[in-house]
């Protein structure tokens, strides 16, 4: 008992432990629509879109936060536009984004003294430096996201699996788009200061698709990923603290092994139908 309670007796371990916990369950509500949608690449390319103004506000010494939604709100902005370019592809568009808006933050990036350092808390997080005031950021970030998933389900929902059918029921598919990509922002710059922009992707996307094969319902997938990322936050962090390695890469490792032995038990389990199917079969004949 004491391996398993005692690195949580310590504060900033403690601190880490409920920052991860709300990080996965604002993940769980935005990576949810992320995995049902395909939407991998953009996750991937927003999270790195975010350099350029948390570069910005480092080099004059600004708020990492405000930098963050900055970016953020230029990625929206930017995919959004260039979803409407009929010409253009939409992971065209995307890849460009991407492209641009990670070398503009790494030109930003190479003006300042610490480029190194900068960067790889950008990409890696310090998950065991939350502080009081980023757990109150999380829970309200939290709450706007649980406000936006429960008002827009019903359009989400249509958007994911017809939106030809959206546009027919009159939930104007693209102001929902725009909506899931503005939840989608507000779950990476909520998140990238706890496990950073690299490794932010697994738990967006590794619970969400792990929950797949066992729930009934979006809001079972939600539930179920959102307690998968738990899992992973608290054997990350027990794992991280008596092997010695980085907390957020160790969190969000775990989370794609989850990922991983959730699927092979759900093929074993299909496995095991089908073959008691054709006994039954078998038996009927």
């Amino acid at each position: 008992m004491e391996w398993l309670t005692g690195p949580f007796e310590v504060t900033f371990v403690q601190r880490a432990l409920w920052g991860g916990m709300l990080v996965s369950a604002i993940c769980a509500l935005a990576g949810t629509w992320v995995v049902l949608r395909g939407m991998a690449f953009l996750g991937d390319a927003m999270s790195h879109g975010l350099l350029p103004g948390v570069a910005l506000a480092a080099l004059f010494g600004g708020n990492l936060l405000v930098g963050a939604l900055l970016s953020a709100a230029v990625m929206t902005a930017g995919v959004t536009a260039l979803g409407r370019t009929p010409r253009l592809s939409q992971d065209t568009g995307i890849g460009l984004l991407f492209v641009g808006m990670l070398s503009l933050g790494v030109i930003i990036v190479s003006r300042s003294q610490s480029f190194a350092v900068d960067l790889t808390g950008f990409l890696f997080g310090d998950v065991l430096a939350v502080r009081e005031q980023d757990l109150v950021l999380l829970g309200g970030a939290l709450l706007l996201a649980l406000a936006v998933s429960v008002l827009g389900h019903r359009a989400f929902l249509a958007l994911a699996f017809d939106p030809r059918k959206a546009r027919t029921l009159g939930l104007r598919p693209r102001l929902t788009h725009a909506v899931l990509l503005g939840l989608l922002a507000l779950a990476i710059v909520s998140s990238f200061h706890i496990v950073g922009t690299l490794l932010v992707l697994g738990l967006l996307i590794a619970p969400p698709a792990a929950a797949l094969p066992w729930a009934r319902s979006v809001r079972g997938v939600m539930v179920l990923a959102a307690l998968l990322g738990i899992t992973a936050t608290f054997c990350g962090l027990l794992l991280s603290w008596h092997l010695s390695t980085a907390a957020g890469a160790t969190v969000s490792a775990l989370a794609v092994v989850l990922f991983f032995l959730s699927h092979l038990a759900s093929g074993l389990r299909h496995h095991r139908r089908a073959r008691l199917a054709g006994a039954h079969a078998a038996a009927t004949d």
